[in-house]
């Protein structure tokens, strides 16, 4: 495995599991266990972002151009 590779799947990873504690933290009725599951998600979140910029400085991950100004009006435009 290339660290290239290493580096990617540990981003996905993070993601996916940010995307399962955001459900939790959705669904949970219980205050306690729904503020244990934001500091998780928040540190997951700060590690995925440490990530990130790694791939990014490495040239592993590159991301998406920025939505232009047109694009941004159409999407207000479909949703109001």
């Amino acid at each position: 495995m290339t660290e290239k590779i290493g580096v990617n799947d540990v981003l996905s990873t993070l993601n996916s599991l940010i995307t399962l504690i955001n459900y939790s933290i959705q669904q949970s009725n219980d205050k306690n266990f729904r503020d244990a599951l934001i500091t998780s998600r928040n540190s997951l979140e700060n590690y995925q972002w440490q990530i990130y910029l790694i791939a990014k400085d490495k040239g592993y991950y590159v991301p998406a151009a920025p939505a232009g100004q047109a694009d941004l009006e159409e999407v207000k435009n479909s949703i109001s």
